[in-house]
């Protein structure tokens, strides 16, 4: 998949810099030609000239060379690379990046690209976690950048936890996965739980984690399609996909979905069906014995997004239910005009919310059933694909 490609490699400076060195090395095994950008600081971690031998290109660091008067021309860089892989990418570049700060020859290049950049992220778990760091990530994914996540190990601080750079063989994978019957498909998913504010301390919520809406996405990335995640709140760090959306309310998400074009929707969020007439100003304060709350009836997304499909597009919607399962299920279908139905039921035993295990049945709209086995979300992603691709694409 990478013969023949033209690949960015940009280093910050992070302690795992070191890394940069392999992730070049596999690289130009697999055939690709590699141009190195560094930072100023990341000669600090690893020297150029190691990445330049490895390269066998000369690293690009500065704007210009002062005694020779030659310049490296950003914008030629970024027209000659097919896509840009920044690893490590630092808490501070990747604020640069978010906000449209250009302050070097890296950034300079990044905002001149066209093509696609990956970023892996690299710091200290405070760092990591820290919210604005977080809404910097979620604005570059939401600009079409692609996250490799971090992942959860020892620190150089002496910490444990998220924060350390993806293993250099997930950051491959991520870029040289073979084309699959998603390519070129735009899918569209919903994931996690609504909140319907009373006041500015409660709401009304359930207990959807997101895991089964987060797996569909990163299934549906890795066969390669350009995945848009539209997600209730969750702690569930998001994929690698080409935009996540952050929402709260049904009414957000339902904007969210009806401002966005897609081949394919997946609408596996657990969206409340009522929301609060007249949400409270300030905190309501305990003076009775009881409390009387107004509701009022959410927009159905789903049965917006099935009532406006129009011609090859494809329509995936759950129900999750405690009683007449398949009755209610197949009603749903119908009433829905969704091609597909997933049916999940709190009756089987690790099934439902928050679990890392489901159990599902597939209805299509020719009344065919597809029961499965209980198995993790991640292999239930797979079978939800599968049947959508089958159904679909065959």
């Amino acid at each position: 998949m990478l013969k023949g490609k033209n690949v960015l490699l940009g280093v910050s400076g992070s302690i795992a810099a070191y890394k940069a060195a392999t992730i070049c090395r596999e690289l130009i095994k697999q055939g690709a030609n590699v141009k190195v950008l560094m930072t100023p600081d990341s000669v600090n971690f690893i020297t150029p000239l190691t990445l330049s031998t490895l390269s066998k290109n000369p690293v690009n660091l500065e704007y210009a060379d002062a005694k020779t008067g030659s310049w490296n021309n950003h914008v030629e860089l970024a027209k000659w690379a097919d896509f840009f892989l920044l690893a490590p990418a630092t808490q501070n570049t990747l604020a640069k990046m978010a906000n449209g700060i250009c302050d070097n020859l890296l950034l300079a290049t990044y905002f001149s690209m066209e093509n696609k950049t990956y970023f892996a992220p690299a710091m200290d778990l405070d760092m990591f976690k820290h919210p604005s760091n977080q809404q910097n990530i979620q604005k570059l994914q939401s600009n079409g950048n692609v996250l490799n996540p971090a992942e959860s190990g020892e620190l150089a601080s002496g910490l444990y936890g998220e924060g350390r750079m993806a293993a250099v063989e997930n950051i491959l994978a991520a870029i040289t996965l073979a084309p699959g019957k998603l390519t070129g498909k735009k899918v569209l998913i919903t994931a996690g739980p609504t909140y319907e504010a009373i006041d500015p301390v409660r709401f009304i919520g359930n207990h959807s984690s997101g895991k089964m809406g987060y797996s569909l996405a990163e299934e549906a990335a890795n066969r390669g399609a350009e995945v848009i995640l539209i997600s209730g709140p969750t702690n569930i760090t998001p994929p690698s996909i080409s935009e996540f959306v952050r929402v709260q309310s049904a009414q957000e998400m339902f904007e969210a979905v009806r401002s966005r074009e897609a081949d394919l929707f997946i609408l596996a969020a657990a969206v409340a069906d009522y929301t609060v007439e007249n949400p409270a100003s300030e905190k309501i304060k305990k003076k009775t014995d009881t409390l009387h709350i107004d509701l009022k009836p959410t927009v159905d997304i789903l049965h917006y997004v099935g009532l406006n499909k129009q011609d090859g597009q494809f329509v995936v919607g759950f129900a999750l239910e405690t009683n007449n399962e398949e009755a209610n299920a197949i009603g749903k279908l119908e009433r829905k005009k969704c091609d597909l139905i997933v049916l999940n039921s709190l009756q089987n035993k690790g099934a439902g919310f928050g679990g890392d295990t489901n159990r599902v049945t597939i209805f299509d709209k020719d009344n065919k059933k597809t029961a499965f086995k209980l198995k993790t979300k991640k292999e239930v992603a797979q079978d939800i694909l599968d049947t959508i691709e089958k159904k679909w694409l065959d």
